[in-house]
């Protein structure tokens, strides 16, 4: 019962999820903290956290699926915290990078571009729940990373070529 209780305030990233209007929006907007957070302990230990985050967001969103009796229910917001943490990857700590990283997954995970809209309907489950989320991510940290290393517009620019 306890379990099931923390799962349920997890998948709703502890209600963030119930916000009435753009939940997914809210979701992604109340990541922006844990982002920064995340940032300041290092690759090693985000990337562990974010990883970790996937099969609890799995568990979460299969509890509260049960619990409502509604697949991929709009309060499910988990799914975007582990989505957005993986378009921030290894990006910079900038206001730049929050703005563009965040509109670069809003839009992945509103237009659903292909792959993302057949794992969307297609896989079922918790595990369907966060898929799409997670592909979503992917490819907004692809490019989100094409952005850092190809302009300034992140406010900082690296250089990935070497000059003679």
């Amino acid at each position: 019962m306890l379990l099931n209780s923390l799962l349920i305030q997890i998948a709703t990233f502890f209600s963030v999820g119930k916000f009435p209007k753009a939940p997914g929006t809210v979701g992604t907007l109340a990541t922006i903290p844990l982002w920064y957070l995340l940032s300041q302990t290092g690759p090693l230990i985000y990337m562990l956290v974010t990883f970790l985050l996937f099969p609890l967001g799995v568990m979460a969103a299969q509890a509260y699926e049960n619990h409502i009796g509604k697949h991929d229910s709009k309060e499910i917001v988990i799914d975007e915290v582990v989505g957005f943490l993986i378009t921030m990857t290894w990006l910079p700590l900038t206001w730049q990078s929050v703005v563009i990283g965040f509109l670069v997954f809003r839009v992945l995970d509103i237009v659903k571009p292909p792959p993302i809209r057949q794992l969307d309907q297609k896989v079922q489950g918790g595990f369907g729940v966060m898929v799409d989320d997670v592909v979503a991510g992917v490819i907004g940290s692809i490019i989100m990373q094409l952005i850092y290393t190809q302009t300034n517009w992140l406010g900082v620019q690296i250089s990935v070529l070497t000059s003679n």
